[in-house]
């Protein structure tokens, strides 16, 4: 198996794992922090774990080490983590997601500002293009059941904290952030504590709550991995199928219709999106000349 197959097969499974997110959310009987912190909690807790027992505390020195970089990582990945679940509880699910496929944009951005990466001009236009989905998304939340603009904002606050995250962790490549996903995850679940009530969780929903942690430690670790051995056009195509499969998830299960609005709109976003990422595996980039796009 080469590294690239490895790679692309870690991702997609990963990308798998995440698509039921939402669902998770929603079907637990609990407000939206006690669902965030045993979230954050158990996915990170089972991460630390399992990176402890594979291979000691050398690794978490190691994401220590990187100074600044690894801190915003941290931040970028737990801030989201709980964002997410906000966002979730506040408008339709297919919003939150087609609204987070907009994360190449803020990373294109945080390359130029963090990096010192120029954007190309496919990624300018990929930026006009999705600003325009997502006005046609913000317009509807108006007009559409289970949709909020204050929601559609926490969803964007996602789309840029994890961007930041993931254009961090590209300055410190060699450092495995799997260790940063479990830090980042338990002291948020820990700053988030005092707003939750974890014990109101109803007995039934245990098993439910159990399930969405351990479909979120999968995830984390796999997405942590796989993107390692792939490039990033190669990410980008892959993640592009929560923002497909996760709105045709809630739509099964909980009857619930994007919405004209969120259906043209996301498809402007995935479009420009499938666009950019079809052109950046066709056009290898210069090693000579960075650029973000």
């Amino acid at each position: 198996m080469t590294d690239q197959f490895k790679g692309l097969l870690v991702t997609l499974v990963g990308v798998l794992c995440v698509v039921p997110d939402s669902l998770f959310v929603r079907l637990i009987d609990a407000d939206a922090p006690t669902v965030a912190f045993w979230r954050l909690l158990l996915a990170g807790g089972g991460t630390a774990l399992w990176v402890l027992s594979r291979q000691g505390s050398g690794p978490f020195r190691a994401v220590l080490g990187t100074g600044r970089y690894g801190a915003l990582y941290m931040f970028g990945v737990g801030s989201s983590g709980v964002l997410f679940v906000l966002a979730v509880s506040l408008t339709s699910i297919a919003n939150v997601v087609l609204i987070i496929a907009s994360l190449p944009v803020f990373a294109g951005v945080f390359s130029w500002f963090l990096l010192g990466e120029r954007m190309s001009g496919r990624l300018l236009y990929t930026m006009a293009a999705v600003a325009v989905g997502l006005a046609i998304i913000a317009y509807g939340s108006n007009e559409t059941a289970h949709a909020s603009l204050k929601g559609d904002g926490l969803a964007i606050c996602v789309s840029a904290m994890f961007a930041l995250a993931l254009t961090s962790a590209r300055r410190v490549r060699p450092v495995s952030m799997v260790p940063g996903v479990a830090m980042a995850y338990v002291i948020a679940a820990l700053v988030i504590l005092p707003f939750a009530a974890p014990l109101s969780v109803p007995p039934s929903q245990i098993p439910v709550v159990l399930a969405h942690g351990g479909f979120i430690l999968a995830s984390s670790v796999l997405l942590a991995v796989g993107p390692r051995y792939i490039t990033s056009a190669e990410v980008g195509l892959l993640v592009l199928l929560e923002s497909v499969l996760a709105p045709l998830l809630a739509w099964a299960v909980l009857a619930e219709h994007p919405g004209p609005y969120a259906l043209v709109g996301g498809a402007i976003v995935v479009g420009a999106l499938l666009v950019l990422n079809l052109l950046r595996l066709r056009a290898p980039r210069n090693p000579q000349l960075p650029q973000a796009g």
